[in-house]
This record gives C-alpha cells, sequence and structure tokens, in this order.
C-alpha cells in the first residue's frame, strides 16, 4: 500500500492509521514486531522520516513501544480493573498483603508498591477536603503500585496529623489491619465516602512517578473518607493513566435510563 500524497491528511498520519487498525483488529497482534522502518518505507512509498513521524505518534499514544536494536513491538496491553467500592471492603486474612497486593496476586500478576511516609503542609486541594486551618499540617501515605514490573498508578493517602501520630500510620510499610481500621479503632469509623474524578493531562510529577509516555491522559480519583457527623478524616488521590485502567463502578437497585 502507498500512501496517498493528496487531501487534508498528512501521509504520516495515514501510515499511522493504517498500522493503527492493524492493531485494533489484531493483524498485528500483541508482542508482534512490526515490520522495520525500511520495510514500511518500502511498503507506503515513503522516506524514511515520514515512517518515523507515524511510529513516534503511535508509541505517544502507548499502542507500540520500542525496544532498540530490535525495533518496534505491538504493546501487551492488560489493563486494571479499578473498582473505587473496594474501598471499605474487609481487609485480606493475609497480614502481609494489602488488598491490592491479595488481589492481583491471585489474579496471577506480579504486584509490589514502594511507600514513602511523610508529614506535609497538603496542597490546597486536599487542605479544603480535609478542613484543615491554615498551617495544620497532614501525614501522607504515598504508593506506587506496580504490576509486572510496570507502574501502574499511586495511591497517596492524606491524615490531618493530630489524628494519626503514634499509630502504625506513620510507618512506611503495610498496615495489616488497614488504615481504616486504624483510625475506627480510634474513635474515627469512615460510614461513607465522596468520590470525585477528574479526567486531565499529568503533571511533570506524575509523568516520573509512573513512567509516563507523552499524550498520556489520567484519571485523577479523589476520595474524601467522613465519619458518622460529616468530619472528613482522609483522603486518598489516586492518578490512573488511561492506557493502563478501566474504572467499573457497580450500582444497585437504578431504574432504567430516563426513568425517575
Amino acid at each position: 500500500m502507498a500512501a496517498a500524497r493528496q487531501g487534508r491528511v498528512s501521509v504520516w498520519a495515514q501510515i499511522a492509521e493504517d498500522l493503527r487498525s492493524k492493531i485494533a483488529d489484531g493483524t498485528l497482534a500483541a508482542d508482534s514486531r512490526l515490520p522495520t522502518e525500511a520495510d514500511l518505507t518500502a511498503q507506503y512509498g515513503v522516506a524514511r522520516a515520514t515512517v518515523r513521524q507515524a511510529l513516534t505518534a503511535l508509541i505517544n499514544e502507548g499502542l507500540i513501544v520500542p525496544q532498540a536494536p530490535r525495533g518496534y513491538f505491538v504493546r501487551h496491553r492488560k489493563p486494571l480493573f479499578y473498582r473505587p467500592q473496594t474501598e471499605f471492603r474487609p481487609q485480606p486474612k493475609t497480614p502481609e498483603m494489602d488488598r491490592f497486593m491479595a488481589e492481583h496476586s491471585a489474579d496471577g500478576r506480579e504486584p509490589r508498591q514502594t511507600i514513602d511516609v511523610a508529614i506535609v503542609s497538603p496542597p490546597p486541594n486536599v487542605m479544603q477536603r480535609l478542613r484543615l486551618e491554615a498551617g495544620e499540617l497532614a501525614l501522607v501515605r504515598r504508593r506506587v503500585r506496580y504490576l509486572d514490573g510496570e507502574p501502574f498508578n499511586t495511591n497517596d493517602s492524606y491524615y490531618p496529623l493530630h489524628l494519626v501520630q503514634s499509630t502504625e500510620i506513620m510507618h512506611p510499610v503495610d498496615i495489616a489491619r488497614g488504615a481504616n481500621q486504624v483510625l475506627a479503632d480510634h474513635g474515627y469509623p469512615q460510614v461513607r465516602a465522596l468520590d470525585e474524578i477528574y479526567l486531565r493531562m499529568p503533571t511533570p510529577e506524575e509523568v516520573q512517578r509512573l513512567e509516563l509516555t507523552p499524550g498520556t491522559p489520567v484519571a485523577c480519583h479523589i476520595c474524601t473518607g467522613l465519619c458518622p457527623d460529616g468530619t472528613p478524616v482522609r483522603v486518598v488521590v489516586n492518578i490512573l493513566p488511561g492506557d493502563r485502567h478501566v474504572i467499573v463502578y457497580e450500582r444497585d437497585g437504578l431504574t432504567v435510563d430516563g426513568d425517575e
């Protein structure tokens, strides 16, 4: 197939679309190697720079990955099914594994995570949700969660410092009974949560933490945990790369769409 040189769509975009469609229909299967740049140049009848521009577009879309010196390969996508409603389910019985580790180990994948803990002046959006006064500090537990060696999402949990001092939440390790249970045992049970989901492009810090390719959007899921009297005691900021997640909600007792 020779790329057309007329019309509004550029030649490199036509090549990218042709390769994109072959990836979508399975002609180019996951983990398969694309033809070489030289082969694509001959196939489409264009300059190598044009082929490289098309390949760069597919890399930025997360469809292919370069593996020098072997060439370009179709990315094997195995998304994480992210379920916000699992937040308040019981912790796994295995004390050394939190919910993320237990669920994905059972799924046959290789999960791991890093945990860092710091006392911080929280960002304004977190301070507002926790109803902290100016100058009040928070404790943050920052996690990067990996599946099969790839960073999949970040999970940063903020707590008013005065609520969690002298608790295991202060330590950068998994909490066997779960942070929610720690808060409940100290008189701050969370009985409901407010979930907010924002779709946007990542910040430079998020690009670095998650090793994102250019052009990858993220979902920002902010969960605020509330006590029976409405007091907020925890704000979790989850950053979910759009090429690695499917957000799943389960809802019961709904009427048919359009019926009030």
